[in-house]
């Protein structure tokens, strides 16, 4: 059993709702676990009993808060609460992780490799030069750069916001004249987005676990439907783990290993995504994060593999923090496929959805989705088609 005078404190930061596995599992390991939030989602169901204290911040925008506050804070906190390892549960957070770590002088990843899974233009470019192939890009900082840019890389193109996650505020562009009316229209905010070539072709994402620097566990996956599909053309949201030993997931493991030795990853989740290119058939690096996967993407794969990543992470972090090695459990080699979407019914009826593959359903307002889970991935693959039919006429919402 571990005394409270050698037990080592985890201070958790997530400015949405999620880590519930994260905060149980690092609490289950004998830790003093730390949580701060904002201060909107106090009433959320928050695992309290593994949590031995819960601090609350103001937001100024979903997910942002005053920076300068979160550090006088934590100032006068640390006067009498030592704290060893900071971990940041959302994209939203890495930023802020990051800087309380090199103020603080906190082991753990610092605000240059953290800009590497949050700043989408510090990825390309990290990417680009260790030549890891990825779509065409550029900062939109400089007039001349972007003219040069345009003549050379043919519409349509994206722009991107460098530090959303998701798909959120995507825009789509097909022409010179539409490209500089929208640089017109985000003013000086302009040098927050970036630009890059729109290549079709399908879209995947590998979920791992590192430790110190190697990867100890990838489940790779398709989107059915990408999410910029489901943000911008109102569609269901649909991903398939894929079989390990497929060309595309052998391939999708090489790329995401190089991805994560480039960028500097020592221990944690991590989710990346790639495209395949439909012209050369090469996979193209899109964007990571150092964290799990949101849209109930990690249940998919503890249903496919066994492995909660939220809780794997914790044990990582724990391990890491004490200087203990750390072992992964058994992998089990199933597939599992996911279905979500807006519903137009608060409270949706599932009893229609009855085959005994589903193993977990979403329970959320004007939501309805599910998880199934096969030895077959034929089988998981003709379920999620059946699925989104029957969804699409008798329950979809579009926004």
């Amino acid at each position: 059993m571990t005394g409270k005078a050698d037990q080592t404190t985890f201070l958790c930061i997530s400015s949405f709702f999620k880590g519930e596995d994260f905060l149980r599992s690092c609490k289950a390991l004998g830790n003093k676990v730390l949580l701060i939030t904002s201060k909107g989602l106090e009433h959320k169901k928050w695992p309290r009993e593994s949590i031995d204290e819960i601090f609350y911040m103001q937001e100024k925008r979903e997910g942002v808060w005053n920076m300068d506050d979160l550090i006088s804070g934590l100032a006068f906190l640390m006067r009498n609460q030592k704290i060893d390892r900071i971990v940041a549960l959302d994209d939203f957070d890495v930023e802020k992780a990051t800087l309380v770590r090199e103020h603080f002088r906190i082991p753990g990843m610092g605000q240059t490799t953290g800009r590497y899974f949050r700043d989408k233009l510090a990825m390309r470019m990290k990417a680009a030069e260790s030549n890891i192939p990825v779509p065409a890009f550029t900062a939109l900082f400089n007039n001349s750069d972007i003219e040069e840019y345009t003549r050379r890389v043919a519409a349509p193109w994206l722009i991107k916001p460098r530090s959303e996650a998701s798909a959120t505020g995507i825009r789509k562009i097909f022409s010179n004249e539409e490209l500089w009316a929208v640089l017109e229209s985000l003013g000086d905010r302009r040098h927050e987005y970036l630009l890059e070539k729109f290549a079709p072709g399908d879209v995947y994402h590998v979920d791992s676990l590192s430790v110190d620097g190697k990867i100890v566990f990838t489940q790779a996956s398709q989107y059915l439907s990408t999410p910029m599909d489901v943000a911008h053309g109102h569609g269901i949201f649909r991903s398939i783990t894929l079989k390990m030993d497929s060309p595309d997931a052998l391939g999708l493991m090489e790329i995401n290993e190089e991805v994560l030795k480039a960028f500097g990853m020592r221990f944690s989740a991590s989710h990346s995504e790639y495209i395949k290119s439909r012209d050369t058939g090469k996979f193209c690096f899109l964007e990571t994060a150092s964290r799990v996967g949101g849209a109930h993407l990690a249940e998919m794969v503890s249903f496919a593999s066994g492995i909660n990543l939220w809780a794997e992470w914790a044990v990582i972090e724990d391990a890491m923090a004490k200087g203990k090695p750390y072992k992964l459990p058994a992998v089990k080699n199933q597939y599992a496929g996911i279905v979500v979407s807006l519903c137009r019914f608060q409270y949706p009826d599932y009893s229609c959805f009855t085959d005994q593959e589903i193993c977990w359903q979403l329970q959320k307002e004007y939501h309805i989705g599910h998880i199934v889970q096969s030895e077959s991935q034929e089988r998981v693959l003709e379920l999620l088609n059946e699925h989104t039919r029957r969804i699409q006429i008798d329950f979809h919402a579009s926004t």
